[in-house]
């Protein structure tokens, strides 16, 4: 690895390098003040401040869900391809893993990095397992400039500022080399502690997240996972100006309380095979729960961590972020409601991209150090 003023290692942090350190993050924010050379880097404490990056994975993905979300997407500045890039990034990687040692955290803030289909072929080095683009489906209207990007960065926390000052931090520490290609800001509604949130349909989502168990084997890929972010414009105007009966066939669950319809609570089996005494399905042919079902991809799951967004009165929707263990799911899936769902007809996905969540950093490493070698 070439040596970099921000690659010191610990008990070895020489005076000037310090002192550039310090005046690049003067003025980034509240995280701006992370020292460049902290002399032991201290494992995340398990709850509460201090999720952070270190350890076999990121924090951001199975952490309980803040209720502020950001995600910006940077692109590699186009005169940096090859060994140069590696070592760009490398740099940025540095500084980004010695911001993200202060500690505590403040507002419960994680902030998890992934990298796009395009950045390994870039910088030469080998792409991991089952990293591509997702493919478009029937109904899209992405804009290709809120699509896609080299690095992701998901940041959540308890309050949206604590998110901008972090993403206005990580940007300043990225310097010229990569630079914001998009962003997009998510909100949960209050929600009790414990309780499941609704989006802007007024239906709870995310009831049929995984369990600690289901994640080992179908979101995690080794210590990293795969995260698919869209953004759903959804017609909520209206969907509301639908009868509540209606609004439920079309969700396939009770409003009231999450439960699949036919069932009286909201984390019952949704069967999307059982019948009625006349023979018609309990749940509706065309729900968005039928399609969505784990019973077409042989019980696999992904976990979702969705979040609302409103970017003023013409664009309302569903921050969808979801980590898997393979992008493929999610492209079945959706294949699925694109063709079957009668949800289908009120959204529209706008946005959309796909990265590799990195591993977490061990002792003395700093983010990606085992994949941009």
């Amino acid at each position: 690895m070439t040596a970099h003023p921000l690659h010191d290692t610990p008990g070895d942090c020489p005076g000037p390098s310090r002192r550039r350190f310090l005046r690049e993050t003067a003025g980034l924010g509240v995280l701006g003040a992370a020292s460049a050379c902290a002399p032991e880097r201290r494992p995340a404490a398990p709850g509460g401040a201090g999720f952070t990056f270190r350890g076999a994975r990121q924090a951001g993905v199975t952490t309980p869900q803040q209720p502020a979300a950001l995600v910006v997407s940077y692109d590699l500045a186009p005169d940096l391809y090859g060994r140069a890039g590696r070592r760009a990034v490398r740099d940025v990687l540095a500084r980004w893993s010695r911001m993200l040692d202060a500690e505590p955290a403040p507002a419960r803030l994680t902030a998890t990095v992934g990298i796009g289909p395009l950045l390994p072929g870039r910088l030469g080095v080998p792409a991991p397992d089952s990293l591509r683009e997702v493919p478009p489906f029937p109904g899209d209207r992405l804009d290709p400039a809120r699509c896609g990007g080299h690095v992701l960065v998901q940041l959540c926390a308890d309050d949206r500022r604590t998110t901008e000052q972090a993403a206005t931090t990580l940007t300043g520490l990225a310097a010229d080399a990569l630079r914001p290609r998009w962003r997009q800001t998510g909100f949960l509604s209050p929600t009790p502690a414990g309780q499941t949130p609704r989006n802007l349909l007024g239906f709870k989502d995310g009831t049929e997240n995984p369990t600690p168990q289901e994640r080992e084997k179908w979101v995690w890929a080794g210590d990293g996972t795969f995260l698919v972010v869209r953004r759903v414009h959804i017609r909520v105007g209206d969907f509301s100006r639908l009868a509540p009966r209606r609004q439920e066939e079309i969700i396939g669950r009770h409003r009231a309380d999450g439960a699949p319809l036919g069932r009286r609570h909201e984390h019952d089996d949704v069967d999307i095979f059982a019948k009625s005494p006349q023979g018609r399905y309990v749940i509706p042919l065309h729900a968005h729960v039928r399609a969505a079902s784990p019973r077409f991809d042989g019980g696999a799951r992904m976990l979702r961590r969705g979040y609302s967004y409103d970017n003023g009165p013409d664009d309302r929707g569903l921050l969808f972020l979801a980590f898997m263990r393979d992008p493929a799911l999610f492209v079945r899936v959706q294949q699925r409601l694109a063709e079957r769902d009668d949800l289908s007809r009120f959204i529209e996905h706008r946005a959309s991209a796909v990265a590799y969540v990195l591993p977490g950093a061990r002792a003395g490493e700093d983010l990606g150090a085992r994949l941009l070698v």
